[in-house]
């Protein structure tokens, strides 16, 4: 398969999440790379210097471009995902700015949960606290594929390299008992932008790349080959015009792999097996599609097939099933309890289901499994069981993130209630944690 420009594009998007405790400086740096990066808008930037000056600081406070709500103003925390879109010569970014507080952390699974990469920030008078592992935790539950530790506030323990060695190997060693291999580690301060952007004058023993500059040539996706062809039907057209009477098609988005014309294909959860005729892509027909594309596809044979079926690759489709165990992070108000009948969207099929079984609800801080749970509060995070009306083909998370995912929500209102991904929380497999950081202060 050649590479083309729109697979290109693809690769020069990084949807990246930031997290820390409270005060660790996230706003700030998240302000600062705005900043130095070019992408205020002057207008802006002369608001923040107006409410800067109004609190009688000196510089403008660079955490009020991110912090948008009155209440965030005036506390000085994060409460809700603040997204923004920014780009450089090199890459597009979506940034999700996440809340640092306990209660809040239904917000950073929000923001973390489509994300490239995480940002993790740690004080560094301060290093590891409970919030850091926790937000660790998160990242490795939703499988985010590199992690950056960003220790802030350098310039408040005089810069020293042993502050920042001891902090990185022990967040490296933390991460890598969670599975979570890609780890970079930048020391900074976001308040003088040090390492932020531009390289700092005071750490001349750290040889790594900035912030910046490793999030614009860290890897990004997957090569589509090396994955399970997913195919979620989104809706089916059928024209029946004079021109294409008999023209039946599946729209939607691919969700992982490559899908070609004369490919063996299984539709689930029928499991009747056929092959891909054609493949339309933007009014006009090709021979090959790869996620996440956008595309209509026709197959040989008239087999049944409507919206939340699901077309894979002949030789790796899955059984189909109707008891799904999944991690569940819950995000609503009202608790979720053993007995609950829910409905469950999975791609583009919701189907109705009952809560069997709350197996254990995991302390996210201590990464501790407390069973006997017989229900699950907001921000809990725990391991249920449930019993579908209708067989759903799903793959385990740590295969694939989107067809293994899915949303629990209330049938009586339609709100959502929890965040699932099918199969164990972390990586079972533990390795001999390496060098923390990059080369140049090791």
């Amino acid at each position: 398969m050649t590479t083309t420009t729109e697979q290109l594009s693809a690769t020069t998007l990084l949807r990246f999440a930031t997290a820390g405790s409270v005060d660790d400086g996230k706003s700030t740096l998240v302000g600062r790379l705005l900043h130095d990066s070019k992408s205020v808008l002057t207008d802006q930037l002369e608001a923040v210097a107006r409410v800067s000056a109004g609190r009688g600081q000196e510089a403008p406070d660079l955490a009020l471009l991110t912090d948008g709500l009155r209440a965030e103003r005036e506390q000085g925390i994060t409460i809700d995902v603040a997204y923004r879109y920014f780009a450089t010569a090199r890459r597009r970014f979506i940034l999700a700015d996440t809340p640092g507080h306990v209660e809040y952390t239904r917000n950073m699974v929000t923001g973390a949960s489509t994300a490239d990469l995480a940002v993790v920030l740690v004080d560094a008078r301060n290093g590891m606290v409970e919030q850091t592992r926790r937000h660790t935790a998160v990242a490795a539950l939703l499988r985010v594929p590199h992690v950056v530790l960003a220790v802030n506030k350098m310039d408040l323990v005089g810069y020293e390299e042993g502050v920042f060695a001891r902090i990185a190997e022990e967040f490296t060693a933390y991460a890598a008992s969670l599975g979570v291999e890609n780890v970079v580690a930048v020391p900074l301060s976001a308040l003088a932008g040090d390492n932020v952007v531009t390289h700092s004058t005071h750490m001349d023993w750290y040889g790594g790349r900035t912030l910046l500059e490793h999030l614009e040539t860290v890897p990004v996706g997957s090569d589509p080959r090396a994955e399970d062809a997913r195919f979620p039907v989104q809706y089916v057209i059928r024209p029946q015009t004079a021109e294409r009477p008999d023209y039946r098609g599946y729209a939607g988005q691919i969700a992982s792999g490559v899908l070609r014309v004369g490919d063996a294909v299984t539709v689930l959860s029928s499991g009747r097996t056929t092959a891909v005729a054609a493949i339309d892509a933007l009014g006009r027909q090709t021979d090959v599609a790869w996620a996440p594309q956008s595309v209509t596809v026709r197959l040989a044979d008239d087999v049944d097939v409507s919206r939340g079926d699901m077309i894979a690759a002949g030789s790796t489709a899955r059984t189909p099933t109707q008891d799904v165990a999944a991690s569940v992070c819950h995000l609503n108000e009202r608790p979720l309890h053993v007995g609950d009948k829910v409905l469950l969207k999975h791609t583009t099929r919701t189907v109705r289901a009952v809560v069997r079984d709350i197996a254990y609800r995991i302390d996210i801080g201590t990464l501790e499994r407390r069973p006997g749970a017989q229900e699950l509060g907001v921000n809990d995070i725990g391991h249920v069981v449930l019993r579908t009306a209708e067989p759903l083909a799903v793959d385990p998370y740590a295969d694939n993130r989107r067809t293994g995912s899915f949303l629990l929500i209330d049938p009586d209102d339609g709100t959502t209630l929890a965040a699932g991904m099918a199969g164990e929380p972390f990586v079972n497999a533990r390795r001999e944690p390496e060098a923390a950081g990059e080369e140049g202060w090791t």
